[in-house]
C-alpha cells in the first residue's frame, strides 16, 4: 500500500486542522477537490483512522478566491479525538496509507524514533510517478524505471515501437495515438502524475514564433508536451532532444522552447543541458539535450548530475568492446541478433579500415575507395573506446560495422552499444528496428538524472527561493545556461 507521513503541528494538535500538503493532490482521487463551502462536495474519500468506531467521509475543499487546494480535510472534527486517543502531542505523526482509490487508513506514530524510521522507510520505498510523451520503444522510459519509478500512462504513434513497449513493460499502459487527437485538458483517462518525460519530435518548427497560446495552433508538436505540463502540473518534467536543437533558426529555437516552459503556471525554473551519454556509463559517445523543468513553488534546488565516466570522473569509459562481452558475449544472445548479409566488395572495404574508422582509411589510387560519404559510412567500433553514435536509419554503408571482424554490428549489438538489456526484445522488421533503437535514448545515460530528481518526490530536501533563481538563470544566454552548474 502507498502511505505519506505527516507530523502533528501545534496547530493540528490544538485545532484539529491536519495539514495535507505532504501528502501531495497525486495521492488522492482526481475529482477529490471540492468547493470552498459544502454547497460543491467533491469525490469523497473514505477514511478509517485507528481506534474510532466511524467511517470518515471527506473531499478537500477549495480556497474561494484562488481556486487551489486549502490543503486540509473538509471533516476535521475526529482528529481531535483521534489525538485524545493515541496521547499524539506535537513532533509525533501519522501515517496515511491508499487501501484503494477511495479508501485509506490512518495509525499513529507516537514517538521521534518511529516517525523517523517510518519516515525514511517510505521515502526508500516511495515510486514517482510518471507520464511518458513520444514513448518510442521505451528507452528514456527504462533509466527512470530503473531508479524505482512507475510508468502509469504513455503514448507514441508507431505502432510497432508500443508492441515493443508493451513487450517490456506490459499492457495498459501505452497508447498508440497521433498525440493531436489526445486533449490533455479534457481526457479525464489520463492520470495526474509527479513528472512528465519525453522526446519531443523536432523536425518543423518553422511557425515556432506565430503562436497562439499554449491552446492555439497546432503546428508544432513540442507544443502538445507543453499542454500536457500545463494540464497536469507535474513536480517536474524532463525533454529530450537532438544536439542540432541548440543551432536551429540560430538558437532561436530552443529560447522560444525554453520561454515557452517557463510561462507555464505556477512557474518552472528551467534548466537545459548537454549531455555526451559516454560520460554516464553509455558505450557510445552521444550527444543530446536534457531540459529540465522543476515546479517553482517545490523550492527544489535541482543539479544536474556530475559525470560518472572519463577523465572528469576519473573513471575509464564503458568501450563498445566491454559492452559486446558483457553480462555475457553477445554472440550467446537469440533475440534481435541475426547477421546481415554483405557483399564480397563491402566485406573487402571494411578490411581495410581499422578500429573506430570509416570510409576516409580507403585510400584514393584504391579501386574501392568511395568519396563525399557522411562520417558514418563504413564506421567501425574500436573496442577500446565508446562506439560513435549509432544512426536510426540511411543508405548503404551506415549500418556501424564490427571489428574485427568485417560485418555490419547485428541489431542486439547496436542495442547493446544503446545500453539495452538482452530481455528487452523489439518487434518488427529490421528497419523498423534499427529506428527504434537509434531513436531511443541510451536508458544507462539517464539514470544518474532519475536518481538526482527522486530527492524532490521523495520530499527529501531542504527548499529553496527557487523564484529568485528563476530570475538569475533568465539574465543568462542560452549557451550560458547549459554551461552553468545549476
Amino acid at each position: 500500500m502507498e502511505s505519506r507521513i505527516i507530523e502533528i503541528t501545534p496547530a493540528a494538535h490544538k485545532h484539529g486542522n491536519l495539514n495535507i500538503r505532504p501528502c501531495g493532490m497525486d495521492f488522492f482521487p482526481d475529482g477529490i477537490l471540492g468547493g470552498s463551502n459544502r454547497t460543491k462536495i467533491g469525490t469523497q474519500i473514505l477514511i478509517k483512522a485507528k481506534g474510532l468506531p466511524e467511517t470518515i467521509r471527506t473531499d478537500i475543499p477549495t480556497d474561494s478566491k484562488t481556486g487551489r487546494p486549502r490543503w486540509l480535510f473538509r471533516e476535521r472534527a475526529w482528529l481531535r479525538h483521534f489525538v485524545n486517543m493515541h496521547n499524539l502531542v506535537p513532533g509525533d505523526g501519522i501515517v496515511i496509507r491508499r487501501v484503494d482509490n477511495l479508501t485509506y487508513t490512518i495509525l499513529p506514530i507516537k514517538n521521534k524514533r518511529q516517525y523517523k524510521n517510518i519516515k525514511s522507510s517510505i521515502r526508500a520505498t516511495y515510486k514517482p510517478k510518471m507520464l511518458s510523451l513520444f514513448s518510442g520503444c521505451g528507452g528514456l522510459d527504462l533509466g527512470f524505471h530503473w531508479e524505482d519509478y512507475k510508468i502509469i500512462w504513455a503514448n507514441d504513434n508507431n505502432e510497432w515501437a508500443v508492441k515493443t513497449f508493451e513487450g517490456y513493460f506490459g499492457k495498459g499502459i501505452i497508447n498508440c495515438k497521433d498525440i493531436e487527437e489526445i486533449d490533455s485538458y479534457k481526457d479525464v483517462s489520463i492520470p495526474n502524475a509527479h513528472l512528465i518525460l519525453g522526446g519531443f519530435p523536432c523536425q518543423d518548427f518553422s511557425i515556432i514564433w506565430k503562436r497562439k497560446g499554449l491552446n492555439g495552433e497546432k503546428g508544432n508538436l513540442y507544443k502538445y508536451f507543453l499542454r500536457f505540463i500545463d494540464a497536469k502540473k507535474p513536480l517536474a518534467f524532463v525533454a529530450e532532444n537532438v544536439k542540432g536543437l541548440l543551432t536551429i533558426h540560430n538558437g532561436k529555437a530552443i529560447e522560444t522552447i525554453i520561454n515557452d516552459f517557463e510561462s507555464i503556471e505556477p512557474g518552472y525554473l528551467v534548466s537545459p543541458k548537454l549531455y555526451n551519454f559516454a560520460d554516464y556509463g553509455v558505450p557510445q559517445f552521444r550527444e543530446r539535450i536534457l531540459i529540465v523543468g522543476i515546479r517553482i513553488d517545490t523550492g527544489f534546488d535541482f543539479k544536474h548530475p556530475t559525470p560518472t565516466h572519463g577523465l572528469k570522473a576519473g573513471k575509464p569509459y564503458f568501450t563498445s568492446g566491454e559492452a559486446l562481452m558483457n553480462p555475457i558475449d553477445v554472440k550467446m544472445v537469440k533475440e534481435n541478433n541475426e547477421q546481415m548479409k554483405l557483399s564480397q566488395r563491402t566485406i573487402e572495404r571494411l578490411e581495410r579500415i581499422g578500429p573506430g574508422g570509416n570510409f576516409k582509411d580507403i585510400p584514393e589510387d584504391d579501386a574501392l575507395y568511395v568519396r563525399g560519404m557522411i562520417s558514418h559510412v563504413y564506421r567501425r567500433i574500436d573496442p577500446k573506446k565508446p562506439a560513435k553514435t549509432i544512426i536510426a536509419a540511411g543508405g548503404g554503408g551506415t549500418h556501424g560495422y564490427h571489428y574485427p571482424e568485417p560485418r555490419a554490428l547485428t541489431l542486439r549489438e547496436r542495442a547493446r552499444i544503446q545500453s539495452f538489456p538482452d530481455d528487452f526484445v523489439f518487434k518488427g522488421n529490421s528497419a523498423e528496428v534499427r529506428r527504434q533503437i537509434g531513436n531511443a535514448v541510451p536508458p544507462e545515460g539517464v539514470r544518474s538524472l532519475a536518481k538526482n530528481l527522486k530527492k524532490l518526490f521523495r520530499k527529501d530536501y531542504v527548499p529553496i527561493d527557487l523564484k529568485a533563481k528563476s530570475q538569475e538563470l533568465k539574465s543568462l544566454t542560452i549557451k550560458q545556461r547549459i554551461e552553468v552548474d545549476v
